[in-house]
């Protein structure tokens, strides 16, 4: 395996009596050999356990291809672009009394707001881990997005009201001035658009500020539309209209945002990986017994991470099986923060006595099991049909 730097201590991988335990980044590991979140509670080895690292960048991984200094440059040129024209978008909102100008000019404040919270996010993202915080503050970047869904939905909320307001009593609109000043905010949020679609939208930070921004072209569309239909025919409600189309496509975008950042808050596997499938195809592999305590979260967008307690049959080579899932996790899923705590099933802890599961079968000399952990995380995987 490849060799690491590390700014602080350097750690030992080998004990003093030959045994090995390498620890990656999805394991955290205490003295009697528990592992969070694997929670092995118990796990005395009177062998050898074998874990994995998973910090190889490659594909799959998070290395990007974009760096974060040119995805800095990117949010500033649209925050620019944004700040300067959502300035003029308030004046004539208010001069020509089109509540769906002035929806579209809150709507880039908060567009701003976000590239402002996604530069702070990637500044403190990119600090190396240290100290308690082992991952680094990589999920202020999941802070950031959940804040940008928040303020969609509160914003649309407020606007939804507004525009009820003005269907049921609505106020004299001028219609030239808002279809000129919708039909410039168009362009301009096609450029900013633009420039966010050149940044690494992979990142849910990131794409956070670009449904801001997206959700305001289409809203920019929608109120030239109701400019042009009042200018036209005097529909005045028209502008109410626009507003509750507005509405609609925030509510759409805050809620994706605040559904996803909080599937990585609340430690879920990454959306389309099913982790008992996964399971499965882990424990068909060859020499591979059972697999327990799999757990798949997301450190931040883009970069997974799993642990499992792996069981190898006695003649198993449990560093070749650990070599074989650790490919397979990586060319498969793009899994390469991967940690294996892999044991032979025949292990004996210091009593002699066999190791088993305190919910399974009855161990016996033909069939041992394991105590690996008196009530392990999920499902137990294992070759013969079992529940998930």
């Amino acid at each position: 395996m490849p060799e690491h730097a590390h700014d602080g201590p350097r750690h030992d991988d080998h004990g003093s009596r030959g045994d090995h335990a390498h620890s990656g980044p999805g394991a955290r590991t205490t003295g009697r050999g528990d592992h969070s979140p694997g929670g092995h509670g118990g796990h005395a080895h009177g062998g050898h356990a074998h874990g994995s690292h998973g910090h190889s960048h490659g594909p799959g991984g998070h290395s990007h291809g974009i760096s974060a200094d040119a995805d800095r440059r990117w949010l500033r040129a649209a925050l620019v672009l944004i700040t300067a024209y959502m300035a003029v978008e308030v004046v004539i909102g208010f001069l020509s009394g089109s509540l769906a100008l002035i929806s579209d000019a809150a709507h880039m404040l908060t567009d701003a707001a976000s590239i402002v919270l996604a530069l702070v996010a990637m500044r403190l993202a990119a600090r190396p881990a240290r100290g308690g915080y082992t991952y680094g503050l990589k999920r202020a970047e999941i802070l950031s997005a959940q804040a940008n869904g928040i303020t969609l939905l509160v914003l649309s909320l407020w606007l939804a009201y507004e525009a009820v307001a003005r269907l049921l009593s609505p106020p004299e609109i001028n219609g030239g001035p808002v279809l000129v000043t919708a039909l410039t905010g168009v362009l301009v949020n096609l450029v900013a658009a633009w420039c966010l679609s050149r940044a690494n939208r992979s990142s849910l930070n990131v794409e956070g500020a670009y449904q801001h921004i997206l959700t305001d072209l289409f809203g920019f569309i929608a109120t030239a539309v109701s400019g042009a239909i009042v200018l036209t025919t005097g529909f005045v409600q028209a502008d109410a209209i626009a507003t509750l189309v507005v509405v609609a496509l925030m509510l759409r975008a805050g809620l994706g945002l605040v559904r996803d950042s909080g599937r990585i808050f609340m430690e879920a596997a990454p959306a389309g990986l099913d982790p008992d499938a996964l399971g499965d195809r882990l424990v068909a592999s060859d020499a591979v017994v059972e697999v327990h305590d799999l757990h798949i979260w997301e450190i931040t967008s883009g970069e997974p991470a799993l642990s499992a307690h792996v069981l190898v049959a006695p003649a198993g080579d449990c560093h070749a099986v650990r070599r074989d899932l650790q490919r397979l996790l990586s060319d498969r899923y793009g899994i390469t923060h991967a940690t294996l705590q892999v044991d032979h099933l025949n292990e004996r802890p210091a009593d002699g006595e066999l190791l088993h599961i305190a919910a399974g079968p009855a161990p016996t000399e033909a069939a041992p099991t394991h105590t690996y952990c008196e009530a392990p995380h999920g499902p137990v995987h294992r070759a013969a049909p079992h529940r998930h």
